[in-house]
């Protein structure tokens, strides 16, 4: 695959993202992908197979840029909880970006999704097990360092993790102001931080 043609697909899958995140998966219709991605329906096909096809790649291009940014951001912090605390900062800011919406959209996808949509269903939840495994594994990664208390069940720490961040997000869609999501945020990585154990101060 050449540079450009790797190129247009990523344009193509970035505005992909933006369309169903937007309007969700089955309110997008064969008109709503073509003007997005500026291609005609045979150059689709030959590029995505269907429009199932294409959402699934869809879905692995937003999960790979979330997990990009949380790759980056603990890549700041020698500290794990540090570093999952701050993720859950920059969160924070999320009303004052411009995105296709607040929620996650694989959560979004999650409630959407039905029976028969059993292949792109399955997707949405192996994904977010893989973002539900990285949280886990900071905080092996934090055991191992002596910061966290080796009792404590990094699996569900995790799972706490993913639903507040689930939460945090869809509460950033409601018509509140960005202070209020702020706070919650900050509330949030509180808690992180304060799983810190003492004796690994210093």
């Amino acid at each position: 695959m050449s540079r450009t043609t790797l190129y247009n697909r990523q344009e193509a899958l970035d505005r992909a993202v933006k369309l169903f995140w937007h309007k969700g998966f089955h309110a997008t219709s064969l008109k709503d992908i073509e003007q997005a991605l500026d291609m005609r329906p045979g150059s689709i096909y030959a590029a995505f197979g269907n429009k199932d096809g294409l959402f699934q790649e869809a879905l692995d291009h937003y999960a790979k840029a979330s997990l990009t940014e949380l790759e980056r951001i603990l890549a700041h912090h020698q500290s794990p909880l540090s570093g999952l605390a701050a993720f859950i900062r920059q969160l924070g800011g999320i009303r004052d970006k411009d995105l296709p919406s607040r929620a996650c959209m694989l959560v979004k996808s999650l409630l959407e999704l039905g029976a028969r949509e059993q292949a792109a269903l399955q997707k949405v939840e192996k994904l977010l097990a893989g973002m539900e495994s990285r949280f886990a594994e900071c905080f092996v990664e934090a055991q191992r360092l002596g910061e966290l208390d080796a009792e404590l069940d990094p699996l569900r720490l995790a799972r706490r993790l993913q639903a507040e961040v689930m939460g945090l997000r869809a509460f950033a869609q409601r018509d509140v102001d960005s202070a209020a999501v702020r706070a919650l945020a900050e509330d949030m990585a509180f808690s992180i931080e304060g799983l810190r154990n003492d004796k690994s101060a210093g």
